[in-house]
């Protein structure tokens, strides 16, 4: 079963996923409104679900294993989604193993660093799972399109000058490469929004007094460098999807769509680590049984020594009497039927003899 539905899961995300050391144009590459044909928004819901059940139960493995972490990063123009699919995608985890880190304005103290420090500070712990909503790819998204926010970065000439980009492409994919071989892998995702659905749902921000609060004006003068974003995008996806760290552009215009897909982007990562439950070793399984020895004796009268164990047992009869009962039903409607089969019919009545 779980290799069924990881062979599933892989089949599904496979065509989002930007193949290292492809050139992609956004644009022509990537459709924003598409959606797989099997799938349909009335079975999304249903899927979610599966979806984000399968997180919580890996995400509970990999905090028990305390061995890998995972840092996810969202990236997305201005109503692109990210924050309704941090919401739906992760409701079921353990807050306690989660962490949602948001990046806006550098501050003084950021800027008297290098460009990855505060990113360096957010990164999540082993056993956990970090969001960064928005990541250090602003720094050669926002920053690109804005060149002049290098100069706040308080740079040396030779650190602004020809190259910068590829420089820092490089330097992103070294820093994902030393993540990922100290056990934090990065699972990177792109929500990849058109140009008339943003301008749907800024419409709806406008126009639903209970949004009003999301919308800003500075959002609107950003469209107006749509195509510089396209390329600041295509160039980021053909540069910085690499093996150990592949981008996922998810279709964003269906926004149900787009939370299934990045939950099981999530999901196929922890299954490729596939944490396990700690095992104990025989003298600490012994210490185990004598304490469990020494709280069964501690039973009321007339209560189980183990009511968790007798619960347990309780249910499963109750399971093979259910299975049991469907069963008999099932063999007596095939007697039934058998036996209806087998008997011969009456011979109908002619007209002459009515």
């Amino acid at each position: 079963m779980a290799d069924e539905r990881a062979k599933r899961i892989a089949e599904l995300i496979k065509p989002l996923r930007v193949k290292p050391g492809s050139k992609v144009n956004l644009g022509e590459d990537y459709d924003p409104g598409y959606k797989a044909d099997s799938l349909k928004k009335k079975d999304g819901a249903e899927l979610l679900r599966t979806g984000i059940a399968l997180l919580a139960d890996y995400q509970r493995r990999l905090a028990a294993q305390n061995t890998y972490g995972v840092l996810v990063c969202l990236q997305a123009l201005d109503a692109g989604g990210k924050d309704g699919t941090i919401r739906h995608v992760m409701s079921g985890v353990n807050p306690q193993g989660v962490t949602v880190s948001g990046f806006k304005v550098p501050s003084a103290e950021e800027l008297d660093h290098d460009y990855l420090w505060r990113y360096a500070c957010r990164l999540p712990a082993r056993g956990q799972i970090g969001i960064f909503n928005r990541s250090h790819y602003e720094e050669v998204l926002v920053v690109r399109v804005h060149p002049e926010n290098l100069d706040r970065q308080q740079l040396p000439r030779a650190a602004k000058g020809k190259g910068v980009w590829e420089r820092r492409y490089r330097e992103i994919n070294d820093w994902e490469r030393y993540l990922t071989d100290n056990g934090f892998r990065v699972v990177k995702l792109f929500l990849n929004l058109s140009k008339e659905e943003q301008r749907t749902r800024f419409l709806k921000r406008i126009d639903v007094p209970e949004k009003n609060w999301k919308f800003s004006a500075a959002d609107v003068r950003e469209r107006e460098r749509w195509d510089d974003y396209q390329h600041a995008f295509s160039q980021m996806l053909s540069a910085t999807s690499t093996r150990w760290a592949p981008w996922y552009v998810i279709p964003a215009d269906r926004k149900w769509f787009a939370r299934i897909c990045a939950a099981a982007v999530i999901v196929h990562t922890l299954m490729e680590i596939d944490p396990r439950y700690p095992t104990v070793s025989a003298d600490r399984r012994q210490q185990l049984l004598t304490v469990r020895r020494e709280l069964e004796d501690e039973a009321p009268k007339g209560a189980p020594a183990d009511p968790f164990a007798a619960k347990e047992a309780n249910e499963a009869k109750e399971a093979r009497e259910v299975a049991a009962t469907k069963a008999r039903a099932a063999r007596n409607g095939a007697a039934r039927a058998s036996s209806r089969a087998g008997r011969p019919r009456a011979a109908g009545r002619t007209g002459s003899e009515a």
